[in-house]
């Protein structure tokens, strides 16, 4: 009995017109698996580039040349970007670092046994020491803060007698059994080390004191709300300021209805003023529309599209574009059309090497630079990024990436 492939050879048509036909769908199928096929490697890529890659949006360093296309390109070329003189720095070798000055010095005097100087006679003469330093720890400690307040009774001979006691020292969480420096530490390994309070629960059961995680969840809530007022004057200096950077960053919540983790948002707001944290039960717009509702100046963020709404109903917030979020697009579509994305990348650098050189300069004075190289290094890109949309396959991260710049334009222009 004949394979498959046998059968399907005879069972083919012997029409030339039919056979292209067929060539040409096939051939249209094969594009379009292929094409497939990239969009997954690209998306598994990612994955693993998050999971276990570096943070930094890097392209690859052994790409050839990027401008090194042939001259009947109708491209806009590349800007030209002026050659960095490197200094190199001789360090005198890798010897240790001293150690802090400021901290505690335990000092342990290892000296000669007086039988031994008495055995070896003589009269010794000290003319100096040698020291060594070495880098120690104390594990932290529980212990008991006891305030003592005496009582007295003080009699008088025509009045009856007082009771005196000095009144307890202002306290923060007067109900606590807590002093401000164990919560202080259980708000500090929560919150700026990441230990869980079960971890923190165990830590402090090895040294003898047992505390419920609902106890300590109780403390980080009561903490919460003494420093309130704290987080209020904060976010007013943030947003006092002209110009706010922010972004979001995904966070699992436990939620006891669910099987699984929900995701919330974790929002940061920077600007000259400092840096301050608002969380949302998720992504939805109303989380930057509340926060931001007395905020008066530019706002730099990404594309989310729950920022259109808080443009379009406030004008006294200026949208203004992240070139990071464009950048960071043609880097992960280097793996479609890396001479693109390298392209692309060092177009952008361009801009960020303009900045770096209008660091000092006043106000003036940083606008005409970047009247003077900006502007031409903003045209020529988008001249460049108008005629690669037209170039490039459709649905690919190449395309998404122009279209995401080209998208955002009007605000990153800015």
């Amino acid at each position: 009995m004949p394979d498959g492939t046998a059968t399907l050879e005879l069972n083919l048509p012997t029409d030339v017109a039919v056979l292209q036909s067929m060539i040409r769908e096939l051939l249209t199928s094969n594009r379009q698996l292929r094409h497939r096929q990239e969009q997954l490697e690209h998306q598994l890529d990612q994955v693993l580039k998050r999971l276990y890659g570096p943070r930094a949006d890097r392209i690859h360093p052994d790409q050839p040349s990027l401008f090194a296309e042939p001259a009947s390109d109708p491209s806009p070329p590349a800007p030209a970007l002026e050659p960095v003189v490197v200094t190199k720095t001789v360090t005198k070798g890798h010897g240790r670092k001293a150690l802090p000055a400021n901290l505690r010095r335990e000092i342990v005097v290892v000296d000669i046994p007086e039988a031994e100087k008495q055995a070896v006679g003589g009269a010794w003469v000290k003319i100096g020491e040698e020291v060594s330093e070495k880098l120690d720890y104390t594990p932290s400690h529980l212990f008991v803060r006891r305030t003592v307040r005496p009582k007295y009774v003080v009699r008088f001979e025509n009045k009856p007698d007082e009771l005196k006691i000095a009144e307890l020292p202002p306290e923060a969480l007067p109900k606590l059994k807590a002093a401000p420096g164990l919560v202080a530490d259980v708000v500090v390994s929560k919150c700026v080390d990441h230990l869980p309070l079960y971890r923190q629960e165990k830590r402090y059961s090895r040294q003898g004191i047992e505390l419920s995680r609902s106890t300590l969840c109780g403390w980080l809530s009561e903490a919460g709300h003494v420093l309130t007022p704290l987080y209020v004057l904060l976010k007013a200096r943030v947003l006092s300021a002209k110009v706010v950077h922010t972004d979001d960053t995904p966070i699992p919540v436990q939620d006891a209805t669910r099987e699984h983790c929900r995701t919330g948002r974790i929002w940061a707001y920077v600007s000259s003023g400092g840096v301050v944290y608002d969380a949302t039960e998720d992504r939805c717009r109303d989380g930057p529309l509340n926060f931001l509702k007395d905020f008066r100046g530019y706002l730099q963020c990404d594309a989310y599209a729950g920022y259109d709404e808080l443009f379009r109903t406030r004008p006294q917030v200026v949208e203004v574009g992240c070139w990071a979020h464009a950048r960071r697009k043609f880097v992960e579509a280097e793996v479609t059309d890396a001479a693109l994305a390298h392209e692309a990348v060092a177009r952008i650098k361009a801009l960020y090497t303009v900045e770096h050189e209008a660091k000092g300069l006043d106000a003036h004075a940083c606008v005409t630079l970047r009247q003077q190289k900006s502007q031409p290094l903003l045209a020529a890109l988008k001249t460049w990024l108008d005629h690669q949309r037209i170039q490039v396959v459709p649905k690919t991260p190449t395309a998404e990436a122009i279209h995401y710049a080209l998208n955002q334009w009007r605000s990153r222009h800015r």
